[in-house]
């Protein structure tokens, strides 16, 4: 994305700071009546797969410099994927046979594409754990201690590293591809990244495109998303919401991540933005209103009013991800994959099987 679109933290500030105090109650009460109305499904979904104990029970020799929340969180990402039956438990020992993948249903895949793959750790899980057969990581960076030297010690494994801008990236012209069927995961998916993901698996299907049978991505950093490249811009409009609003929303996701809130966190349904004064003020109550900015409104605000504010707009934002995924043709939905107390940072967007309503 080029930077001379880029809206930065400081411009999306000044949207903020330059709205007039009414124009920001109004924008808090129309973020939480559409989050009401939308996220209310939003289930815990912790799982620990048994496919994984090699590595929850560290049966493997793992050389790499691992975090046990990373661990954690990785294990749960495959075991979402195994619920909803893209992914399946080998049933020889560790390493799945031709035969093994043969006798999968056709909603499984033999091939794993990583977006934002960084140094692969999540993809080696995969392979450990799961069989799969053909690995494709996408990232820019270049990073040093990968896993790919584990993976291409692995017998009959296919490992392609793509360094390339996720932007760039059309999967239709990846050979060894064409027309096989595929998981897309993404655990470092930082803002805008995750709908450039999205597009990528989803748009230019023709007939030798690779067949996506589900994705996992766990979403993060919203305060970088942007309206240029964010995928459902129908749907955030439908809801009133306009570009500007939008990224005004985004800086406020950053309040979410500000502090080390854990398990503190109550349910963001319980905490009522619009306090007294916010709603006198609403009401044309509050004299002189006119004499106080938004900034200082904000600065008055409790620490955990802004949190519970930035993750409200981070659901929604993932919200209109979710039913662009769905439009596409897959049963998707947003959970909760681990603890807020492991990472604030813990909706994961899942989807799988056709959804019988698209034709």
């Amino acid at each position: 994305m080029g930077s001379c679109s880029l809206v930065t933290s400081e411009m999306k500030r000044n949207l903020l700071y330059s709205m007039s105090v009414s124009k920001f109650h109004q924008l808090i009460k129309k973020i939480e009546d559409v989050h009401g109305g939308i996220c209310k499904d939003i289930e815990d979904s912790y799982l620990s797969p048994e496919a994984c104990n090699i590595w929850f029970n560290k049966e493997i020799d793992r050389k790499l410099p691992f975090q046990e929340k990373h661990v954690l969180q990785q294990g749960s990402i495959l075991g979402n994927l195994e619920e909803i039956g893209v992914l399946k438990r080998c049933n020889i020992n560790v390493e799945c046979c031709e035969s093994d993948l043969e006798e999968k249903d056709d909603n499984t895949a033999p091939a794993v594409v990583e977006f934002g793959a960084g140094r692969g750790y999540l993809t080696q899980m995969l392979a450990d754990c799961y069989g799969i057969k053909k690995v494709y990581l996408v990232e820019r960076k270049s990073y040093k201690l990968k896993a790919d030297r584990s993976l291409r010690q692995k017998e009959s494994l296919v490992l392609e590293r793509m360094r390339i801008d996720i932007e760039d990236l059309n999967l239709n012209a990846v050979e060894s591809l064409h027309c096989v069927p595929y998981v897309a995961v993404g655990k470092h998916l930082c803002g805008p990244a995750t709908d450039l993901s999205l597009r990528c698996c989803l748009s230019r299907q023709d007939g030798e495109s690779p067949v996506l049978r589900g994705l996992a991505i766990a979403t993060c950093c919203h305060h970088l998303s942007q309206w240029k490249s964010y995928i459902n811009k129908e749907y955030i409009l439908s809801l009133g919401i306009s570009k500007d609003e939008f990224h005004i929303m985004t800086s406020f996701t950053s309040w979410a991540v500000d502090d080390d809130h854990g398990s503190k966190l109550p349910g963001v349904d319980d905490i009522d933005l619009l306090d007294s004064n916010a709603k006198e003020e609403e009401e044309g109550e509050v004299r002189d209103a006119s004499l106080i900015s938004v900034e200082e409104v904000v600065k008055k605000m409790k620490p955990m009013e802004r949190a519970v504010l930035g993750f409200k707009c981070k659901q929604i934002i993932d919200a209109g991800r979710m039913k662009w995924v769905k439009k596409h043709g897959l049963n998707s939905k947003l959970v909760k994959y681990i603890p807020a107390s492991i990472s604030p940072e813990n909706t994961l967007l899942i989807a799988g099987k056709p959804n019988p309503s698209i034709a």
